[in-house]
């Protein structure tokens, strides 16, 4: 298995978890649950592209907006500042607590799912 399928593997899986939590019913536990699943799932879709843009774009990244912009240019995403708002989102909850920003967080987790599924046929599709 090469280093991007395994992450691609590891990528689906949590995202799989983040869906399970976006459909249980609703509590403060479950809000925090999704956003730490979130946060782990955003950081596996920025380290997914940019294997995927070393191994098949020979472009080299170093942080998650930077390898997101490059997917960008490189078609391999369709530009959507959303991506980049996921990071912030995902800065903003494993840095500090304040439960403002985790309903607001958890108020766009569903709409980061989508996106993190579009990835996924992204990937299948390279």
């Amino acid at each position: 298995m090469t280093k991007q399928e395994a992450q691609f593997d590891q990528f689906k899986k949590a995202l799989a978890r983040l869906n399970e939590a976006l459909a249980a019913p609703k509590s403060d536990i479950v809000r925090d649950s999704a956003i730490q699943r979130f946060e782990f799932t955003i950081d596996m879709a920025w380290k997914l592209v940019k294997t995927c843009l070393e191994e098949k774009y020979g472009v080299v990244c170093q942080s998650p907006k930077e390898c997101f912009r490059e997917a960008y240019k490189q078609k391999m995403l369709a530009y959507d500042e959303f991506w980049l708002e996921l990071v912030d989102m995902r800065n903003q909850t494993s840095h500090t607590y304040k439960e403002e920003i985790a309903k607001s967080v958890f108020e766009r987790l569903p709409k980061a799912a989508e996106y993190m599924a579009v990835l996924v046929k992204t990937i299948q599709q390279l």
